[in-house]
């Protein structure tokens, strides 16, 4: 149910995610990118950065907003309810504290605003143009990452996590927190979409997890909450209660059928999952999806294998998730009993990637059966055409939340502007 902490998304991704949500709750809300990256580089240190952070931080969840950090050192917060002058009041905080850059020095020709330092955003009459921000500061972050990624490959380096494990009495503070947490805010949905040949993505069905990352930031942003593995799998299923729970209370029809949930095998046992099964409504089982990963399934393969009887009996589907290119060799699909294995996209699927690779990736596809496979985590085009030379047909991932996102947009356009007669 919760997305696997060791794939961290950016904060330009969170931010992307968090504006396409803003789409229907516009009402109130306004946007400040203040671009700290424009300052000289003695005045942007860390330090600097976090007393940025810390000097907004306040206001910012007084009027129930969100912060996000991009890495390039801008700042980007949206708040709901504060009034332009209170708006002006913050950034004219934040230019104080880097009153000696050049940055912050009155420009004469703009009187109005905040020069090159911040730029404001009224979401409510401005949405598509803070849309448009969003999405081009996470496509430059994927560069720069893709960038990063080539230089690593040529020399060999390997970027270390510099957070701490999780311990057992981080997670019991983390436990504590998500039994009075509304895990709501934090519910995504990412559609599995069929994609044939050049046509756009038809989606089939909607993965719904929690994004933990969000709320490990908020609780312990210095841990690494993947780093010990069997810690974080118990979070995971005290996660799985959590939403298995609200899920059987959800009175939205779209939860109640075409969709997939991401649980351990324990959960498949638990009390919490006969309750949510109960709650179906007939013949809406067979529409259904249970992922389980590889390493949960190795753990106790019994236990798996109690476990997948008792729900293909029920009518649902398996998926396999979270194999590598590496990984796929070693999957038997039809001898494990699933129905799906959703293979992990690599730099191998990318421009460039390795053809000898590739071949032996398609092979592996055959094997376990070109239509039973989903090739997640597509973050461009070239992942998904590299995908369907191969032969794979359902694909998920960025790239096609984009897709599906500017498809949105094209069929409910936004309304014209309104100009007013001159007299």
């Amino acid at each position: 149910m919760a997305r696997d902490a060791s794939t961290l998304p950016s904060q330009e991704y969170l931010l992307l995610d968090y504006v396409q949500r803003l789409e229907r709750h516009r009402e109130g809300r306004r946007g400040v990118h203040v671009h700290l990256s424009r300052l000289k580089p003695q005045n942007r240190r860390d330090h600097h950065i976090r007393i940025a952070i810390n000097t907004i931080e306040e206001f910012v969840n007084t009027y129930e907003g969100q912060i996000f950090l991009l890495g390039n050192a801008d700042m980007v917060f949206v708040t709901k309810g504060a009034t332009l002058p209170q708006l002006d009041e913050a950034v004219m905080r934040l230019k104080y504290l880097f009153s000696e850059d050049p940055l912050t020095m009155h420009d004469p020709d703009d009187d109005a605003g905040h020069g090159r330092f911040a730029t404001l955003y009224n979401i409510e009459g401005q949405f598509h143009r803070f849309q448009e921000l969003a999405e081009s500061v996470f496509e430059e972050e994927r560069q720069r990452q893709k960038r990063l990624q080539k230089m690593a490959e040529q020399t060999g380096d390997t970027f270390e996590d510099s957070r701490k494990p999780l311990s057992p009495q981080q997670l019991a503070k983390l436990e504590e927190f998500l039994q009075r947490a509304d895990l709501s805010s934090v519910f995504r949905r990412q559609a599995v979409c069929a994609v044939a040949e050049k046509a756009p993505p038809k989606p089939i069905f909607n993965e719904l997890f929690i994004s933990i990352i969000d709320l490990a930031t908020t609780v312990l942003p210095e841990v690494n909450l993947a780093a010990n593995r069997w810690l974080f799998q118990h979070l995971t299923q005290t996660l799985d209660r959590r939403v298995l729970k609200m899920l059987t209370r959800a009175d939205d029809t779209t939860l109640h059928s075409s969709f997939s949930i991401n649980v351990n095998v324990a959960t498949l046992l638990a009390p919490e999952f006969l309750d949510f099964d109960n709650s179906l409504r007939m013949g809406s089982r067979g529409t259904l999806v249970v992922e389980l990963q590889m390493l949960d399934i190795l753990a106790d393969y019994q236990a798996f294998v109690f476990a997948r009887d008792f729900v293909r009996e029920k009518g649902y589907r398996i998926c396999l998730d979270g194999v590598s290119p590496d990984l796929l060799p070693f999957v038997d699909r039809q001898r494990m009993g699933v129905d799906l294995v959703k293979l992990n996209a690599s730099p191998m699927f990318d421009e460039g990637g390795d053809p000898d690779r590739r071949e032996d990736a398609a092979r592996q596809i055959e094997r376990c059966g070109k239509g039973r496979v989903i090739l997640a985590r597509c973050d461009n085009e070239a992942m998904v055409r590299t995908g369907q030379s191969m032969g794979v047909t359902m694909f998920q991932g960025r790239f096609l939340d984009a897709v599906l996102q500017q498809l949105s947009r094209s069929r409910n356009p936004p309304p014209p502007k309104v100009q007013r007669a001159r007299r």
